[in-house]
């Protein structure tokens, strides 16, 4: 039985795996915290950016307490994830500013944009090889902060509006897609000029990108409800549709293994997409509506923010 399973699975005829609903667990945040993106940290806490409140959330899996950090007024956070100094840094829209939360002592530091930027709407991060930080603003922005130096310079998208996910590769290149903009970009490290790459699907709606451990870069597609998988190497597209009815991906993921993990709200599933069998595995909530974000994890656990329902959810695999 196993192996005609596995033959199937080859063949492309099962679309989507059952997922063990013992592998999925959730947990409660603070009403009316909506949030956003999480991070697994290296202490083993999660963190994630309480949009509605203006705080840095710290979730202790093991007993399921949460601590935060108010990040100042008129903070409105929305990702989040793990400098290479262990820290929280967080992209925050309500304040226009690039803010680092210290793990241990709680302190709160925010590297405002230049005034004449105006507001930049910001929304994900990626550290390159240097140490510095890069990030994208939804009104048509992306930009490069030096945490050392302070130094940070924004530059306009040469397409307006859009531009929301942000990645960085293996070898240190930083990507970044643009959602309004429908389009995937590389950034020159130096200079900061972004070079259009242009996907094949029309209107498609990038809205998030992450490398695989090869270079090799994985777009979530809102519009087009499409998984693409853009190789630089060869400048190569393929594309899946995730199962469900007017699928809407939203979020993109990809685990030590190089599986790729995906939210797609039509369905109010995280699903689990394996490349070498080209199937998913789906984790459709225990509830409805639940609107999960950007996810991050660490080994053996992949993690997300059921936004709408004020919630954590963690899938465990493999082992």
């Amino acid at each position: 039985m196993r192996k005609l399973l596995m033959m199937a699975l080859a063949a492309g005829l099962l679309a989507c795996a059952p997922a063990q609903a013992q592998q999925v667990r959730y947990y409660d945040v603070p009403k009316g915290t909506h949030p956003h993106d999480v991070a697994a940290a290296p202490d083993g806490s999660v963190w994630y950016t309480a949009q509605r409140t203006g705080k840095l959330g710290v979730l202790d899996p093991k007993t399921g307490k949460v601590e935060e950090t108010p990040l100042g007024e008129g903070s409105a956070p929305h990702g989040v994830i793990v400098g290479p100094d262990k820290a929280a840094w967080i992209t925050d829209s309500g304040l226009n500013a690039i803010v680092r939360v210290d793990p241990k002592t709680k302190a709160v530091k925010a590297w405002k944009l230049p005034a004449d930027t105006g507001y930049a709407n910001l929304n994900t991060a990626a550290f390159d090889k240097r140490g510095r930080i890069w990030f994208t603003g939804q009104t048509g922005f992306y930009g490069r902060l030096d945490p050392k130096t302070g130094d940070m310079q924004v530059w306009k998208s040469s397409r307006g509006r859009g531009p929301y996910g942000i990645t960085a590769t293996p070898a240190g290149d930083i990507w970044y897609v643009s959602l309004a903009g429908n389009h995937l970009a590389k950034v020159n490290l130096d200079t900061g000029e972004s070079t259009v790459v242009e996907p094949p699907t029309p209107g498609q709606g990038a809205r998030r990108v992450w490398s695989d451990s090869k270079g090799r870069l994985w777009i979530s597609e809102w519009n087009s409800g499409q998984l693409s998988r853009y190789d630089p190497k060869d400048q190569s597209w393929k594309a899946w549709t995730p199962p469900g009815d007017k699928p809407r991906t939203y979020s993109v993921y990809v685990d030590e293994a190089d599986k790729v993990w995906i939210t797609q709200w039509s369905s109010n599933a995280i699903m689990r997409f394996d490349p070498a069998t080209e199937t998913f595995e789906s984790y459709p909530s225990d509830r409805p509506g639940a609107m999960v974000r950007q996810m991050l994890g660490r080994k053996g656990e992949a993690w997300g923010a059921e936004s709408a329902l004020d919630r954590l959810v963690v899938v465990k695999y493999g082992g």
